[in-house]
């Protein structure tokens, strides 16, 4: 993962349909917002397209407007409904690749499988693929296709939503046995301090949508300092205060 927030230039693809449907939300409540700011700290967003029947979602285009969602209508091409949204998608996400070589990152926000092909094809030709959907309605699939994984919040009723921050916020911390191979494998074989960073990318790259407040920690940072209180790896501070870890 890149250090520093603006060398990422992502483009957003939206399957809006498939992600308003799996989210639990009407097209009133759907807010894009949170999502955009999750990838903001990322890098920058120079593209932002959502696709679907817009004239049966008009309630959330003025949301989607707010905050600069180019909405590409793809009208139902058959009797039974179904539209060309996915295909339109996948045809625009394509000729971007090509065409702008400084866009790195591709954001596909669907939890369907048949949006793996894509995934593949944009990694094969070197970018960066970070998929976004609701936990509980993604393709396994579709999660292993990407390079990292975003899980978005369902709608929860407003009674339920303190009860499950409650049970959020006391999870106990247990360290994953991913982590502790990321360590042995890194400073294992590193010649000089390593970035805490380097250890986040090896554990995205074996499994896309990890999150460290899964395993009961608020930050990554948190995560680390388990670690060393394990005594698997050290922090020290560079000249510049960057922290760095090295073997114990």
């Amino acid at each position: 993962m890149k250090t520093n927030p603006d060398d990422r230039r992502i483009a957003l693809f939206i399957d809006f349909e498939n992600l308003v449907t799996r989210t639990g939300l009407s097209a009133e409540q759907f807010d894009i917002g949170p999502a955009l700011d999750t990838l903001l700290d990322k890098g920058k967003v120079l593209f932002r397209r959502a696709y679907c029947d817009w004239s049966r979602f008009t309630a959330a285009t003025r949301n989607l407007h707010e905050f600069g969602v180019e909405l590409i209508d793809v009208p139902p091409s058959t009797r039974s409904g179904k539209n060309g949204a996915d295909v339109r998608l996948v045809i625009d996400a394509l000729e971007l690749a090509y065409l702008r070589e400084h866009i790195d990152t591709f954001v596909l926000a669907s939890g369907d499988s048949d949006f793996c092909p894509l995934a593949y094809k944009l990694r094969e030709i070197g970018r960066t693929v970070v998929g976004m959907a609701v936990k509980e309605a993604t393709s396994p699939l579709f999660v292993k296709a990407c390079d990292e994984f975003i899980y978005l919040r369902a709608a929860r009723r407003g009674r339920e939503q303190p009860k499950e921050k409650e049970k959020e916020k006391g999870k106990p911390a247990v360290v994953p046995e991913i982590a502790r191979e990321a360590v042995a494998a890194l400073l294992g074989r590193a010649t000089g301090p390593v970035n805490p960073s380097a250890i986040k990318e090896f554990i995205v790259r074996k499994e896309p949508d990890f999150d460290e407040r899964e395993h009961g920690f608020s930050t990554f940072k948190k995560l680390i300092e388990a670690l060393e209180k394990e005594n698997l790896l050290k922090r020290e501070q560079g000249a510049k205060g960057q922290w760095y870890v090295v073997p114990p």
